[in-house]
């Protein structure tokens, strides 16, 4: 149980992680980002090896997308009215 545990908060943390290394692949600076973090959302199937390039899959995708309306929600942008 102990484990389950902490392997959902470790993809709690690397969904939270997801937007910054997105943002950090869009600008070419993949070499920035921890081997850990790459090697634990490959095997998440959040991102992928495509021609030599670290890329988000269509599930990453998602999830970034979800991550970013979710903080968009907590801090809202000045200006706008909810």
């Amino acid at each position: 149980m102990a484990l389950a545990h902490s392997s959902q908060l470790m993809q709690n943390a690397l969904r939270a992680e997801l937007p910054h290394v997105a943002h950090l692949l869009r600008h070419r600076r993949a070499s920035e980002i921890d081997e850990a973090t790459i090697e634990n959302m490959v095997l998440l199937s959040w991102l992928e090896w495509w021609g030599g390039s670290l890329q988000l899959t269509t599930t990453g995708k998602n999830i970034c997308d979800q991550q970013q309306l979710a903080n968009a929600s907590v801090h809202p942008q000045k200006g706008t009215h909810h």
